[in-house]
């Protein structure tokens, strides 16, 4: 009976304390390269910045690749109209006409419209890489797959803005202020796709500003502003007859795009991974050339 009793106690005791390997002992001994890769790390900007250079250089490479379909672009712009009609939105044209009547505030949204939409977007970028570089990686996904989405959406969608419709008498306040800066009117029209407006990337980086800078700070100010940032944007874009409304919503389902691609990656959504990165080791790209210097 005792002997019996040693011999459940030994398996129990067996059973409760398996042997732990040396790998298993090493931190990240058994993670995976996926989850490794996964890993939130602290950015280096000689990298961040090489990357954003040619990122941004290959979606305006593809962007204003995309065949400049005109006629279609035209179409589909007077189809988006009457169904706005239809929906009792299509204000557009009242907006760009009341607003254009005031020159100082649409020659600034003009200057807005050029400008804060690069500005404040890489603003956005360098704060959380400076004060939250745990959360930087996602973030920046976030945007990258916005972006890379938007880009199915010009190709198979072109759309014209209202600026350039037949016989709907918009104003296009770039030409008629003669503002300098916007690709999408005047000297540097050429240089730009101009039937892209499907989805409008303005409202998706503004927005993707906004929510960034309403999750992650800690000042009451500066979360208003974050929401108020995207708002402006909205009624810029429509008073300066570049997009319609539903173009915007185009831009707010891209967005959606990107923080689900985001999530699935890292697990979680941006705001909620840590503001620091933990110690990550070396990332495996950084191993793999290592391995072909020895």
């Amino acid at each position: 009976m005792g002997e019996a009793s040693v011999k459940t106690l030994e398996t129990r005791t067996d059973l409760s304390s398996p042997q732990v390997t040396e790998v298993e002992a090493r931190p990240g001994g058994q993670r995976t390269l996926v989850s490794r890769l996964r890993a939130p790390r602290r950015p280096r900007i000689w990298f961040e910045v090489l990357l954003i250079a040619v990122s941004y250089w290959t979606y305006s490479l593809i962007r204003n690749a995309v065949p400049e379909q005109k006629t279609v672009a035209l179409a589909n712009a007077d189809w988006l109209w009457s169904v706005e009609r239809s929906l009792g939105i299509a204000v557009e044209q009242s907006v760009n006409h009341t607003i254009d009547s005031v020159t100082w505030l649409i020659v600034g949204m003009n200057y807005y419209y050029a400008t804060l939409h690069f500005v404040v977007t890489i603003g956005v970028l360098v704060w959380i890489y400076r004060f939250h570089p745990g959360r930087y990686a996602a973030t920046r996904l976030v945007l990258f797959a916005t972006t890379g989405v938007a880009l199915v959406g010009y190709y198979l969608y072109p759309l014209a803005p209202p600026r350039l419709m037949n016989g709907q008498q918009f104003i296009d306040t770039v030409l008629k202020h003669h503002t300098w800066g916007s690709m999408a009117s005047g000297n540097l029209k050429q240089m730009s796709n101009q039937y892209a407006a499907m989805p409008s990337m303005h409202i998706g980086w503004s927005l993707w500003c906004g929510l960034t800078i309403f999750a992650v700070a800690s000042a009451p100010w500066a979360r208003i502003l974050g929401l108020l940032y995207p708002t402006a944007t909205l009624v810029v874009i429509v008073a300066t007859a570049n997009h319609f409304w539903l173009d915007a919503v185009g831009g707010m389902i891209c967005l959606a795009f990107g923080y689900a691609v985001s999530r699935a990656w890292f697990g979680s959504l941006p705001h909620r991974l840590p503001r620091h990165p933990e110690p990550a080791g070396p990332h495996p790209a950084t191993e793999l050339l290592n391995r072909f210097r020895r």
